[in-house]
C-alpha cells in the first residue's frame, strides 16, 4: 500500500473511532518527520485535537516543592545526585507555595500541579497540597507530581483534595534512571486503584531513543488509559550526564506530538507537549505548563527566572496557533479519562 493510502487509512480508522494498532503507529513513527506525509498527520492530529477540546486549549501551572540531590538517579534531571548540579537541598516555605499557587490561580490557570523529587517526604507532600487545597478554589483541579507510590500513599493523595497524579515510564527506564519499569506501573495501578486520574506523557525525548523505544512507551501509556497524554523533549541541561546527547529539534517533537494525538484515537480531550512551544500546538498539543520554582530542566532553583514560562507566556503562544484559552478550571480533569470513550476506541 502505498503511503498516502496507508495514512487515508489510519486517518479513517480514527475517525471512526478506533485506535491505531501497534503497526499503524511503527508505519507513523518511521514516516520523515519533515516530510509531506508528516505534514498532513500533524494537520489531521490539529484538527483532532481542536474538535476534542472546542477549540480551547489550558495551561496549567506546576509549582516545584523542592531542589534535592535525588536518590533516583534520573541522568537527564538536574536534581539527580549522580548529577551534581545541586550541591544540597532546599525547600519553597508553604506560605511561597500557597500564595505561588493561588496567583497562578488568579493568572488564569486552569490546574494547579505541586512536584517534588523522588525523595521528598510524602507526610510533607500531603500537607502541603492540603494547605494549598484550603486555598484554592474548590473547582479548581490539583494534580500530585511526586514519585511512585503505594496504594496507602495514592490515598493519602486523594484525600488530601488532588484529583490527579502526574506519572510516566520514561525514555531509557531502568537504563538512564534508578527506577524499573515494573515500579512505574505499579504506581500506574495504585494511582487509578484510589479514584484518581493518570495523567502521563512520552517523555524526555532525546535524539538516540529509536522508533522501537518511542512506540514501546505511546503503547504503555494508552494502555493505562490516561485523562491526557502528548510528546515531551529531553533538555540537556548543562551538568546532566545525557546532555551530551543533544536534543531533538522542536520540528521533530511537534511530530511525535500529532502521533501521541493519534494514538490515543478521537475522544481523549487532552494532549499535551513541554516546553510550551506553537509548533506542538500547530500538531496536536492543547494542553501546556507554565512553571514556577524549582525545574528538573532548569539549573536555576527559581525556574520563572530561567526556562519557566508564565501563564501569560503560554496563553500568547496558544493563541499565535489561533488557539482560545480556556477561562475557569480544567476540562481535561473533569472529563472521563481514555477508559470512558466509546467502547471501539479502545478495541
Amino acid at each position: 500500500m502505498s503511503v498516502p493510502n496507508r495514512i487515508t487509512e489510519i486517518i479513517a480508522k480514527v475517525g471512526d473511532g478506533f485506535l491505531p494498532d501497534e503497526g499503524d503507529l511503527r508505519f507513523l513513527l518511521e514516516l520523515p518527520h519533515a516530510s509531506a506525509a508528516a505534514g498532513e498527520v500533524m494537520a489531521v492530529a490539529r484538527e483532532l485535537a481542536r474538535d476534542a477540546c472546542d477549540n480551547r486549549a489550558e495551561i496549567c501551572v506546576q509549582i516545584g516543592l523542592n531542589v534535592s540531590p535525588c536518590p533516583m538517579n534520573c541522568r537527564f534531571c538536574s536534581f539527580a545526585a549522580v548529577n551534581g548540579v545541586f550541591a544540597g537541598p532546599s525547600e519553597l516555605p508553604v506560605e511561597e507555595v500557597v500564595e505561588r499557587a493561588v496567583r497562578s490561580e488568579e493568572d488564569g490557570a486552569n490546574s494547579i500541579y505541586l512536584m517534588a523529587t523522588g525523595d521528598y517526604p510524602m507526610a510533607r507532600f500531603i500537607e502541603v497540597g492540603q494547605e494549598v487545597r484550603r486555598h484554592l478554589r474548590p473547582e479548581t483541579p490539583l494534580v500530585a507530581n511526586v514519585g511512585d507510590l503505594n496504594p496507602t500513599s495514592a490515598r493519602r493523595i486523594k484525600d488530601a483534595g488532588f484529583c490527579a497524579a502526574y506519572h510516566s515510564v520514561r525514555m531509557g527506564e531502568g537504563r538512564d534512571t534508578g527506577i524499573t519499569v515494573e515500579r512505574r506501573l505499579r504506581t500506574f495501578r495504585v494511582v487509578k486503584d484510589a479514584g484518581l486520574q493518570l495523567a502521563t506523557c512520552v517523555e524526555p525525548v532525546g535524539p538516540e531513543h529509536t522508533t522501537d523505544e518511542i512506540l514501546e512507551k505511546i503503547i504503555i501509556h494508552r494502555a493505562a488509559e490516561p485523562c491526557f497524554s502528548g510528546a515531551m523533549r529531553r533538555i540537556p541541561v548543562p551538568g546532566t550526564a545525557l546532555a551530551r546527547h543533544g536534543q531533538i529539534s522542536e520540528l521533530r517533537l511537534a511530530y511525535l506530538v500529532a502521533v501521541a494525538r493519534l494514538a490515543m484515537g478521537r475522544f481523549l480531550i487532552g494532549n499535551c507537549t513541554h516546553e510550551p512551544n506553537v509548533s506542538g500546538a500547530c500538531a496536536g498539543a492543547n494542553l501546556f505548563w507554565a512553571e514556577v520554582g524549582p525545574n528538573p530542566r532548569d539549573t536555576d532553583s527559581q525556574t520563572e527566572r530561567g526556562r519557566g514560562l508564565d501563564v501569560a507566556a503560554c496563553r500568547r503562544l496558544f493563541e499565535e496557533a489561533e488557539y482560545a484559552v480556556l477561562e475557569g478550571p480544567s476540562v481535561i480533569h473533569s472529563q472521563p479519562t481514555l477508559a470512558a470513550a466509546p467502547a471501539q476506541a479502545r478495541a
